[in-house]
């Protein structure tokens, strides 16, 4: 695998969006890329199986909506089954990460940047998806063996 083979790309799951992110190809740093907004499971998974060839993505990563005390409820099944149809449809390992807050730290940070209430909705999925994989990536860099 080369470097330019290792990006690894995110998903924020929504019922109504989808935020995307990819890291860049030495999965250091993640870039948000753009927001699905949702037409249905099989046009959704084409236009993922879409991003992931563009940016040859070699693993996906779905944040897990898990309610505040660690549980996992609906939405979060809903997410770990899309998960599933995505990994089966680009045969693509998929990791799953806790995703409690990031929406919120999202919208903080937009606020912070005094952005409008318009434009913080156009972006707030896909920055969201951003955080999740940094934490991944992150995670990640903590745990190899590689210094």
């Amino acid at each position: 695998m080369t470097d330019e083979q290792s990006r690894v790309l995110a998903l924020d799951f929504g019922e109504k969006r989808i935020g995307v992110a990819v890291s860049d190809p030495l999965g250091i740093t993640a870039q948000p890329v753009r927001t699905i907004h949702r037409k249905g499971k099989k046009k959704d998974i084409a236009e993922l199986l879409e991003i992931i060839r563009q940016y040859e993505a070699v693993q996906v990563v779905v944040g897990l909506p898990l309610h505040a005390d660690g549980s996992v409820g609906e939405i979060a099944k809903k997410a770990k089954k899309f998960g599933e149809a995505v990994r089966a449809a680009s045969g693509l390992p998929v990791d799953y990460l806790d995703e409690r807050f990031t929406t919120l730290e999202a919208k903080e940070v937009l606020l912070q940047a005094d952005m409008s209430r318009e434009r913080r909705k156009e972006v707030i999925d896909k920055m969201a998806a951003q955080l999740i994989l940094q934490r991944y990536l992150d995670k990640k860099g903590r745990n190899s063996a590689d210094f």
